[in-house]
């Protein structure tokens, strides 16, 4: 495949994970518009973030073996058309419930767009370049995070929460067009994938959780996803009640720290990954175990201080630290899965991370505010981010056995 192609379609895949976050992340920007008009409590606004995360990942494993099935980008483009809608529905809720459902069908639409988007990737380019290229596609976390809580603090702010939501859900439609359109590599997974044939089967989800690397890949992942998930939801929130800042100022700041950091954590971490991936196996999980492992201090300084600029440099530094396993984790998703499963290993990971992660995290850490304080609640994430740390160190004993297996599949 000629290098302008290649590059074409990371640039649209980019663009639409951008539309991913984006439209995720302006719901947490808005909580406390909606708080209000709503009259919620902490409980109920988390349940917001869960009832997205529940639907991603309960769909996730059917979605998998549809891309599996099916060509690749047909299904991207028509879950990046559905939860475009469905934030769109969310900007015309009267009412809780129905914001409620709305949020539930704007995660089986990004589900549909998560299980196939990186095996596309990691199907177009080389597997020596395949950290870089997606820690280059994931640069989307934060960039479409800091997108999405710098828009709802705007435009909330501004406007109201609606307008908000109907106006991220317009670039998503138009931008499912060529998304539609790009081209299937010619391999094995893709010639698998135009066949259509094969029944849903369970052998291909059992082999991957007799897969220990991937496995230890998965919960540390899972981990990193319960702390991280349930920061990105309350910071915004946190600063806002404990700083002194209003809604706009919140989430500008909290935006602008997350954009800059994701970015250069992200991209650190991937060049990370595959320079030290060449010297060792263990390389990718190695440069993910020093990120959690930096960021642990910083995630505590930037809870427990009272001072403004303290906590927010803090928190500059936790997300950098934290983004370092970006790229390396999916990679290894790849790299020890069979390519002619490679949308189910996503799948699968899909549901573990937000399963044992953020379908939880919000609610927990709501309901534990409404118990003490929300301070005290945040602390839950560092915890965890030592979890993910062991998961990482366990993962290094087995990903060499594994590796070869994938391999040998790909022969």
């Amino acid at each position: 495949m000629k290098p302008r192609i290649q590059y074409a379609i990371l640039a649209t895949l980019l663009a639409a994970n951008l539309l991913n976050y984006i439209d995720r992340q302006i719901l947490y920007a808005v909580f406390p518009l909606i708080k209000a008009d709503f009259n919620l409590s902490d409980t109920q606004l988390g349940l917001l973030g869960s009832a997205f995360m529940l639907s991603y990942m309960i769909f996730a494993p059917l979605l998998g073996w549809i891309g599996d099935h099916t060509r690749p980008s047909r299904l991207a483009s028509g879950g990046l058309a559905f939860w475009s809608l469905a934030t769109a529905m969310s900007g015309i809720a009267a009412n809780y419930l129905t914001l409620l459902f709305s949020r539930s069908l704007v995660g089986i639409g990004e589900a549909s767009f998560g299980v196939v988007s990186p095996g596309i990737l990691s199907d177009t380019f080389d597997r020596e370049v395949r950290g870089r290229v997606l820690s280059f596609f994931f640069l989307a976390i934060p960039v479409g995070s800091a997108i999405g809580y710098l828009l709802g603090g705007v435009l909330g702010f501004h406007f109201g929460w609606q307008k908000a939501f109907l106006l991220v859900a317009l670039p998503g439609l138009i931008l499912s067009v060529p998304l539609w359109r790009i081209p299937c590599p010619g391999n094995k997974p893709a010639e698998h994938a135009e066949t259509g044939k094969g029944p849903f089967s369970l052998k291909p989800y059992a082999a991957l959780l007799r897969n220990r690397s991937y496995l230890f890949n998965a919960l540390a992942m899972a981990a990193m996803t319960f702390a991280l998930g349930g920061l990105a939801q309350w910071i915004p929130t946190f600063i806002y009640r404990y700083h002194n800042m209003n809604v706009l100022e919140a989430n500008t700041a909290f935006g602008a720290i997350t954009v800059v950091s994701g970015i250069g954590g992200t991209l650190l971490g991937g060049w990370l990954g595959d320079f030290l991936q060449k010297r060792t196996s263990k390389g990718y999980f190695l440069v993910s175990a020093a990120g959690f492992f930096l960021s642990l201090p910083c995630c505590l300084l930037a809870i427990l201080t009272t001072d403004l600029s303290t906590c927010m440099i803090a928190v500059f530094f936790a997300e950098c630290l934290l983004f370092f396993n970006t790229g390396p984790l999916n990679t290894i998703i790849v790299n020890v899965s069979n390519p002619l499963y490679r949308a189910t290993a996503f799948a699968l990971n899909i549901f573990i991370i937000h399963a044992l992660g953020d379908a939880v995290s919000p609610s927990v850490i709501g309901w534990l505010s409404d118990l003490m304080n929300l301070r005290a609640a945040l602390l839950i994430a560092p915890l965890f981010i030592l979890v993910a740390l062991i998961f990482c160190l366990c993962g290094c004993r087995f990903i060499d056995e594994d590796m070869a297996d994938a391999n040998v599949a790909r022969e």
